[in-house]
Order: structure tokens, then C-alpha cells, then sequence
């Protein structure tokens, strides 16, 4: 039985620029290539289950291009959600294993760290934002390391059991924040439309 854990990956960020207080927390993936779709499947579990202030904004970013640059440019915060790749196969990242990348980690290379299929993409944007003067100056990437992708596959067995770890690691930076919100009394149906047996965390 795979045993899923929460390891976080570098340091805090420690950037001084002081841009309006808004936050956007975004999942990215394909939702038709298994355990690639987890961005998408748990932004739409967190917006089912909670309600946020009108500065966080909730959105499904699909599988993004440079043109994320301008939806994270001027931000004061920026958690997005993806499925990763194993590190080292022989190593503790075993599916469902939740890691967490602060921008610093995400911007120390160059050519960019393949932590996920999107991640160049990722940190061309933040580069991109950064020499405009509009990074945003908290990036969190809330990894779950991925076990299938297979076209039309639901998500794996390993990654559905840490789908509620994974919503915690987002609200506790959230909260660290400063950012407030409210779980709901009845959580809504969940609009996980490719993935009818979904889970309720």
C-alpha cells in the first residue's frame, strides 16, 4: 500500500515587492490523460467545498502556453496544482506523493527543472513576468506526483487518496497568506464532468 506523504521542496520566499493583495490558485492539466488532469479534478473539488474572498480567484488553466503570463503578472500570490514526475523512480516519490515547489525552485535553472510536463512553460512565464517588473511575489506549485496517464483513464488510485492532502497543503498557504475563506455547511456537486466516480474529501 502506497503511503502518500507531504515534503516540502525548498525554501519560503522572501521577495519584498508589495503589488495588490490578490491571489490566484489554478490547476493545470490535460483531464483526458489520467492522473495529468489532478490540477483541474481538485480546483473543482476546493471551489465545491469552500468560499473564498473576491481577491482569490479559482480557475482551471488547462495545459498553458506563454500566454499565462499575463494571468499571473501583477499578483500578489500564485498557488497552482499539477501532476509531477518522479524524481528518481528508486526514490521516496512514489505516486501520490505531494510535493511542494516555492518559486525560487521553480526559476533556479535555466533551462528550466522538469518537475512536471508544464513546468517550462511555468517558469518562462514567471521569468517572463519578472523582467516586466510583475512577478508575483509568493509562487507555490503543489505537486502530486503522478503514477498513469493514459488517454480517457480516470486518476489513479494512489493520487485520488492524497487529492484531500493536496487541498490542505493549498489552504494552509492560503492562510499563511493572509488570505481568508470558509468551508461551506453542504458542499456542492462538484462540476468534474469527465470523472463521474469522484471523491468527496
Amino acid at each position: 500500500m502506497c503511503v502518500s506523504r507531504i515534503r516540502s521542496v525548498g525554501s519560503k520566499d522572501r521577495c519584498g515587492h508589495d503589488p495588490v493583495k490578490k491571489a490566484l490558485i489554478g490547476g493545470i492539466g490535460n483531464v483526458l490523460l489520467g492522473d495529468d488532469g489532478v490540477g483541474p479534478y481538485m480546483i473543482r473539488l476546493l471551489e465545491s467545498m469552500y468560499t473564498f474572498d473576491e481577491n482569490v480567484e479559482i480557475a482551471d488553466l488547462g495545459t498553458p502556453a506563454l500566454d499565462l503570463t499575463h494571468r499571473i503578472a501583477g499578483l500578489h500570490s500564485l498557488i497552482l496544482v499539477d501532476s509531477v514526475i518522479r524524481s528518481d523512480p528508486h526514490g521516496d516519490d512514489h505516486p501520490g506523493t505531494v510535493l511542494l515547489y516555492r518559486k525560487q525552485d521553480l526559476l533556479q535553472q535555466v533551462p528550466a527543472p522538469r518537475f512536471d510536463p508544464h513546468s517550462p512553460a511555468l517558469s518562462e512565464c514567471l521569468m517572463t513576468a519578472a523582467m516586466l517588473g510583475a512577478c508575483p511575489v509568493n509562487a507555490l506549485l503543489v505537486g502530486v506526483v503522478g503514477e498513469s496517464y493514459e488517454p480517457g483513464a480516470s486518476l489513479s488510485a494512489a493520487v485520488r487518496e492524497t487529492v484531500g492532502q493536496a487541498i490542505d497543503a493549498i489552504l494552509r498557504e492560503l492562510r499563511r497568506l493572509g488570505f481568508a475563506f470558509r468551508k461551506k455547511p453542504v458542499p456542492d456537486e462538484p462540476r468534474i464532468w469527465w470523472s463521474p466516480d469522484h471523491i468527496h474529501v
